[in-house]
């Protein structure tokens, strides 16, 4: 059976290599490898246009994931920007909440990582916590804490014990939103999990970055939801994003 096909998106930074300074599409290498790790086979999303686009590029996958970075702008949730929040990002949170709802609405399995469980949240009509302090280890630095499961939940049956994990955010879930359960918590109270319960496939955000660690397992269980997946509803085009074409002769 072929490897699920796991689309993970990017974001366009200034960049330099060699003689070259200019924008390019970029995403930190340990995304792919832990994807490759749990079983999966990773593609690179680069932004595009969102909508019609996002259906499309979802439509070819067997699961998505959303990858950290930097601070959603808060007027996508009703709220004058905290002096600490960072510049808004606005083309990328139009793009990865446009693939964030086609996932939901073609139940592709999904994954939200650290700004990726905030951007679901907040697709979902959620809102966040714009500073809170000692969720990283210092400026470019992660650091570590325990999260506990909450017994019953899709993240407790990927990973049923309190485990020690890599984190590196200043933002978090507040307000959660419609449908999300918290699925795993801090010991001071942060959400560092949450996901849709009953949707029909999986729905994972988590706080964290697992690809800064060496536990695979909640890439797993995207990676074995995608493969189910996959295996009952094999990858079509999304008709309703098509336009019509006329036939060459």
């Amino acid at each position: 059976m072929s490897r699920p096909v796991i689309g993970i998106s990017t974001y366009q930074d200034p960049a330099r290599w060699g003689v070259w300074e200019m924008p390019a599409v970029l995403l930190p290498a340990a995304y792919p490898r832990l994807v490759r790790a749990a079983g999966g086979l990773a593609v690179l999303l680069p932004p595009d246009d969102a909508e019609d686009a996002a259906r499309d590029t979802v439509a070819a996958l067997d699961g998505l994931v959303i990858a950290g970075g930097a601070d959603v702008e808060p007027a996508r949730y009703g709220a004058a920007a905290d002096p600490r929040t960072g510049p808004p990002a606005r083309e990328r949170d139009a793009w990865e909440m446009a693939l964030i709802r086609a996932a939901i609405d073609r139940q592709v399995p999904l994954l939200g990582i650290c700004r990726g469980m905030q951007l679901l949240n907040v697709a979902l009509g959620g809102t966040l916590i714009q500073h809170l302090e000692d969720h990283t280890g210092g400026l470019g630095v992660f650091g570590s804490h325990p999260v506990t499961p909450v017994a019953g939940t899709a993240y407790a049956d990927a990973v049923p014990e309190t485990t020690m994990v890599p984190a590196y955010h200043h933002q978090a879930v507040d307000r959660l939103g419609t449908g999300l359960l918290a699925s795993a918590h801090a010991p001071d109270g942060t959400v560092e999990a949450l996901e849709l319960p009953d949707h029909g496939s999986l729905v994972l955000g988590v706080q964290w970055h697992p690809e800064m660690g060496q536990d695979t397992r909640v890439m797993a269980a995207l990676v074995r939801a995608a493969g189910e997946r996959a295996a009952q509803a094999p990858r079509t085009p999304d008709p309703s994003s098509r336009a019509p074409r006329t036939p060459v002769n």
